[in-house]
């Protein structure tokens, strides 16, 4: 059975990424990119689905740690008779795909166990396994269709009944290292690399990379370690960001919200973008900006809610009947239907970023602008459509009041970039539709008996993204309005001390079941609460959300307060998004 999921933490080479137990197995790994089959799928079922552990063999005390402000995982395991670490690492730098996997005996003496089970295509394939010398040294070679998978080290298992397994005692003082590399299959096999070469340049560039944030920032170790966390969650060529490196954790347990977020949603683009600016990482935040843009490229009609970690569009959903689901919760699902939803808040998201980025003087030429321009001109004719709404809801369209004040956020900024960073556009015209919006959403937005805004237009229910209005510019943090909504979220929302989305019971969504709360949303109460004041009751929600991260500081996107475990896809870019955008507003307090 697979771990809690906050057992898990994760290691990558910023083209893929790993989960990695607190029992040494890695239980997912999809290779060589992000969005790729999983060739160890246990996280979706069990063993027989495909993982590599390396392990004690006994019960064990575990404890484990990032090593500095670097991806590389140290875990340490304590038996009755000694102990060992394991350190597992993805080197980065120069184009392979390498999962290296070092053992060192710290005292007395450890029995470990090794286990290696190869399952192509999401678990369902079982390849062709041989055994070969490569330069002199012997190999385990498994191949299905286009995946070579090539297992090297010291000791290597045996097969036994379709799988690769071995016992071996570690002392103090001895190393072992492993490593498994994935190579197209009609490749020959790769050739060995220096492994401490590796892995000390990739701990010397992560490290670097990490210093240039400051320590100065409120819960900087919380914030620099989501900074790490989604640098590993990005592709290194496009600078697309994954929303997690996994799919359908579920957000009901045992039901059926799971869902693919291997994917890069322009929204979580545009936030990071916003937050390495925030954190002074200019050079990255125009490889975001690269990526925002080339993806969004086409006729506007066209725009996607989210792409491919390429940029490209094509992200049919179909559903994975061979694998039981993350505790039984089913059906697994890869691929990601709402790829073609409308979602009208989309748009004002990236604006908000692309005019972040001018302000902080990255270099926009007159074919970006002249993109944007478009997709504002596209909104234009079509913003009084309504819409899927943030949460990606696969009941009928609405008018999300979040939405409609994100098409006044996306006027807002078109109307900035003219007045203020000096480009061309119908600036009277882009005037007009944002006071129009406004005046829209706080006449039908906004329920006057209870003081608050509302999710959409014909509802008295409150949703968490109504804290947005605030943040984006739409009224001040203190206006009666903001302040009466928080206090309507405040009743209605929170659970355990924490924020849910909306209330499934209302049947907005629909769909069957209910979820826990979503921890992006408790973040944005943080910032809520800076702008409208309560600085004290912001800083006690972002030190109790701050005790949420597991061992090595990973948040999912949902947290069970109940059950004490975490929900969802994990880890949550979201979640670690929203919270150096927290930390970032308590800091400008």
């Amino acid at each position: 059975m697979p771990l809690p999921i906050e057992d898990y933490a994760l290691v990558g080479d910023r083209h893929t990424a790993a989960l990695v137990g607190k029992d040494g197995s890695i239980d997912w790994l999809c290779l060589p990119r992000f969005d790729s089959p999983a060739c160890f799928a246990a996280l979706l079922g069990d063993e027989t689905n495909g993982r590599w552990l390396l392990g004690p063999r006994d019960e064990a005390r575990v404890t484990r740690r990032y090593v500095g402000r670097t991806s590389l995982l140290e875990t340490t395991f304590t038996t009755d008779t000694g102990s060992v670490t394991l350190l597992d690492v993805m080197p980065t730098g120069d184009g392979r795909a390498d999962v290296v996997r070092r053992v060192t005996g710290v005292s007395g003496t450890v029995r470990m166990r090794h286990e290696w089970i190869v399952r192509c295509d999401y678990g369902k394939v079982r390849p062709w396994v041989t055994r070969r010398r490569l330069a002199g040294v012997e190999v385990i070679v498994a191949v299905a269709g286009p995946d070579q998978l090539m297992l090297r080290g010291p000791r290597l298992p045996h097969a036994v009944d379709g799988r690769h397994q071995d016992e071996f005692d570690v002392s103090e003082g001895e190393q072992l290292t492993f490593a498994t590399t994935w190579h197209e299959s009609w490749r020959g096999l790769p050739e060995p690399i220096g492994w401490d070469e590796r892995i000390e340049a990739t701990r010397v560039e992560q490290e670097e990379w990490a210093s240039l944030c400051s320590d100065d920032l409120p819960y900087a170790d919380h914030v620099i370690r989501s900074l790490v966390t989604l640098r590993m969650m990005t592709l290194v060529e496009t600078g697309g960001i994954v929303a997690a490196p996994t799919t359908s954790l579920p957000e009901d347990f045992g039901g059926e919200r799971n869902w693919d977020y291997r994917y890069c949603w322009l929204r979580d683009a545009a936030l990071t973008l916003e937050s390495l600016l925030a954190a002074g990482f200019t050079e990255e935040a125009r490889e975001w900006r690269g990526w925002l843009l080339r993806a969004v490229a086409g006729d506007p009609g066209d725009l996607q809610i989210m792409y491919a970690v390429d940029g490209s569009r094509d992200l049919a959903e179909r559903t994975l009947d061979h694998l039981p689901g993350y505790a039984d919760s089913r059906p697994v699902r890869i691929g990601n239907g709402a790829a073609g939803q409308r979602q009208a808040d989309v748009l004002g998201e990236v604006m908000v970023a692309l005019d972040e980025a001018r302000a902080a003087g990255i270099h926009e030429d007159r074919h970006t602008w002249s993109l944007q321009r478009a997709l504002v001109e596209e909104l234009a004719e079509h913003w009084q459509e309504p819409d899927h709404g943030l949460w990606e809801i696969r009941g009928p369209q609405r008018h999300f009041t979040h939405s409609r004040v994100m098409v006044w956020v996306a006027f807002d900024r078109a109307v900035r970039a003219v007045e203020v960073h000096g480009h061309e556009g119908p600036v009277e015209r882009w005037r007009e539709l944002r006071d129009q919006v406004r005046e829209e959403v706080l006449e039908k937005g906004f329920d006057p008996a209870r003081g608050t805004f509302t999710q959409h237009y014909d509802t008295t229910e409150v949703d968490a993204s109504l804290l947005m209005i605030p943040l984006v510019g739409f009224l001040p943090g203190d206006d009666e309005r903001v302040l009466g909504t928080i206090r309507a979220i405040e009743e209605d929302l929170v659970r355990d001390g924490f924020l849910l989305r909306y209330r499934t019971e209302t049947g907005v969504d629909g769909l069957a079941g209910d979820e826990h709360p979503f921890l992006a949303c408790s973040f944005w109460m943080v910032s809520a609460y800076a702008a409208a004041g309560r600085t004290d009751d912001a800083h006690a929600l972002m030190t109790r959300l701050c005790e949420l991260p597991n061992d090595v500081g990973l948040l999912a996107e949902e947290y069970d307060v109940a059950g004490q475990r975490m929900a969802g896809n994990f880890p949550q870019a979201f979640s670690h998004l929203a919270l150096v955008q927290a930390a970032l507003r308590l800091h400008q307090l």
